[in-house]
């Protein structure tokens, strides 16, 4: 969090500089400043703009352009807050915390936290962006039982204890605890962030501490919703970006809802950056997302039917992608993905199944499993011998990394995963080879999967032989993103298939919360992690005895007061996950190819490629991409 202050007064100097810039208009908003639907651009920009800073590589753009992406399911609208990733704090390239919406924050031993907003900052709409939005936030939504039931956020609560929060003024917020929460800033510079703020203004119409009770009534039965408290969730997320009349602070704002087969965005005219010699960002007019389903997108991307693309794309595709460079005029990179495993098995500890619950708690058998992965086939066949033999682990980039949590039952080592099922009492097998359960079922494991990645099925394919070898059958069933989900929460997926830990390239600074059941959306223990959540409304309270020490080591993380202590927590943790192989990784340091138009400037030609934290193209701020001018951004498909 030092690190964080240094940065802080770094960019409140940078941004001061703009008080002697002539800010410049965008093109594209001339016309709507000469009708006087729009006041002028200086007006319209706070009074201390950010400046915002060029990475190595990058330059100062020109303005226009339409850039075309691909996503395969509506829901997808949701990237336009994460590529746009403007927060209150954000990660820079090298993974530092500096302001952003925020003019400078005062940190106090990591318990007092004063926001100090940029005067004359405006939401999208042109409304005031000012602590009244904080307050409306924390008073009529987190506080409120009817839009809030679970609570409080988790992040906000401190051994239980909620913080005191106060608003001196329109530009300035504190948050007060008694003990250190240095989850907190963090949290707000998350991919998918704590929103601490809300449009004030726009909300009130629909709460009845602002609105007619009666009319709010009247208003959520025509709209089909139980009640003003499920209206006003429908219309209040700035996360998901489906409400093109929600104001945003984003660079770019939605204009159409779903269903639709195409979702446009447009400049946001009140945008708060601006480049260093003036230029209200986004340099980009407009950002297209056209909705296709996933299996086509490789072979849509390879037409040149996308300015930037990553999502659907897998190091399988890069070959063809290559090929087609030259024609379609467009670049392939390859960035480095920081996810702790690019493959990874789910073993879900809170299955429903008894017998299968008493199975996957056994660390024997995670182990077996874990054992008999033949990871330098995978490795050679699926990714051409690039990606690192490994488990789910931080990676060697981080500093936390020792080789003993990479190689952790990850050797293939068919003897030994033999000898593990038969101590289990599993020796039994029917006609097939394949092993019985106590109760007389085939040990036939079904692995379920999104289905928008054919590599995962690839490498399910080649770890079906080496576990049939160890008396395991492997099923895969491909489903919607959304029904898999469901699925494990619910206890009915005995074992699911993602990518592995989300940030594998972590710093003692950083919060282990992923390393323990602290969230629902961790597949391997779904139930602990929503009893975490809601504060034991709902789910399972954790009931091993590794796993409750990963929650106490995560609360001590959180009470530490420097990075040795922290260091030592994170190496304790890391080799419980080691021991106990809650998750079975595979390779890491896989590579994910990124198309770029010919004509896109400032895109990284090497970077690391990551979703939290990181936002994918977040942390290259978008917002600073432009085209070369002269000709047509994209051939309309």
């Amino acid at each position: 969090m030092r690190a964080f202050a240094v940065a802080a007064l770094i960019l409140v100097s940078l941004a001061m500089r703009a008080t002697a810039l002539t800010p410049i208009e965008p093109p594209a908003l001339e016309d709507a400043v000469l009708r006087g639907e729009l006041p002028p651009v200086a007006e319209r920009l706070p009074a201390v703009p950010l400046v915002a800073p060029l990475d190595e590589g990058q330059t100062i753009g020109a303005y226009g352009g339409e850039l075309h992406t691909m996503v395969h399911r509506e829901k997808d609208t949701r990237l336009l807050a994460a590529f746009g990733y403007t927060r209150l704090v954000v990660y820079d390239r090298d993974y530092v915390l500096r302001p952003d919406l925020l003019e400078s924050v005062a940190i106090e031993g990591d318990r007092v936290f004063t926001l100090h907003l940029r005067p004359g900052h405006k939401w999208s709409d042109g409304a005031p962006f000012t602590s009244e939005d904080f307050r409306y936030w924390w008073e009529d939504v987190a506080n409120d039982q009817d839009l809030s039931p679970s609570g409080l956020p988790q992040v906000l609560l401190v051994d239980g204890e909620a913080p005191m929060v106060e608003f001196p003024d329109a530009t300035t917020v504190r948050y007060t605890w008694s003990k250190p929460n240095p989850f907190f800033l963090p949290a707000c510079a998350a991919t998918t962030p704590l929103f601490i703020y809300a449009p004030a203004h726009y909300l009130k119409p629909y709460h009845p501490r602002y609105a007619d009770p009666a009319a709010l009534a009247a208003q959520a039965e025509e709209a089909g919703k139980d009640g003003w408290a499920a209206l006003h969730n429908s219309v209040d997320n700035l996360y998901r970006f489906d409400n093109p009349a929600l104001p945003t602070l984003h660079p770019w704002t939605i204009t159409n809802a779903a269903p639709a087969k195409r979702f446009v965005a447009v400049r946001n005219p009140y945008y708060h950056r601006v480049d260093a010699e003036g230029r209200q960002l986004p340099y980009i007019d407009r950002v297209v997302l056209d909705v296709v389903d996933s299996k086509l997108i490789p072979a849509k991307t390879g037409a040149g039917e996308a300015a930037l693309q990553a999502r659907g794309l897998s190091f399988g595709d890069y070959t063809f992608l290559k090929e087609a460079e030259e024609r379609n005029k467009y670049r392939v990179h390859l960035w480095r993905t920081a996810v702790g495993s690019a493959f990874t098995l789910y073993p879900n500890l809170n299955v429903a199944d008894p017998a299968w619950r008493a199975l996957v708690r056994d660390v024997r058998f995670r182990r077996a499993l874990s054992l008999a992965v033949n990871r330098h086939e995978v490795n050679q066949v699926i990714f051409y011998g690039l990606a690192n033999e490994a488990a789910n682990t931080v990676l060697p980039e981080s500093p936390l990394f020792r080789p003993e949590y990479r190689d952790a039952y990850a050797a293939f080592d068919l003897i030994e995963a033999n000898r593990l099922l038969d101590a289990m009492g599993l020796s039994s097998r029917d006609g097939r080879g394949v092993r019985l359960l106590a109760d007389g079922r085939p040990l036939e494991i079904v692995v379920e999967t999104a289905g928008e990645d054919t590599t995962q099925t690839d490498v399910l394919e080649l770890i079906h032989d080496s576990w049939m070898a160890a008396g395991v059958k492997l099923y895969s069933r491909p489903m919607q993103r959304e029904v898999l989900r469901n699925r494990v929460f619910a206890g009915q997926t005995v074992m699911s298939v993602w990518t592995g830990y989300e940030n594998g390239v972590t710093t003692a600074g950083m919060s282990p919360f992923e390393f323990a059941p602290t969230t629902q959306q961790s597949l391997q223990w779904p139930a602990w992690g929503q009893y975490f959540e809601t504060a034991g409304e709902s789910g399972e309270p954790v009931d091993l005895p590794e796993a409750q020490e990963l929650m106490a080591l995560n609360e001590a993380w959180r009470a530490s007061a420097n990075d040795e202590d922290r260091a030592a927590i994170w190496h304790r943790m890391l080799a419980i996950h080691a021991d106990q192989v809650y998750t079975i990784g595979v390779v890491s340091g896989a590579l994910q190819p990124v198309v770029v138009s010919d004509r896109l400037n400032n895109v990284p030609t090497d970077a690391i490629f990551n979703w939290e934290p990181g936002a994918q193209f977040g942390v290259c701020r978008a917002d600073q991409f432009w085209f070369t001018p002269g000709e047509a951004t994209l051939a309309t498909n």
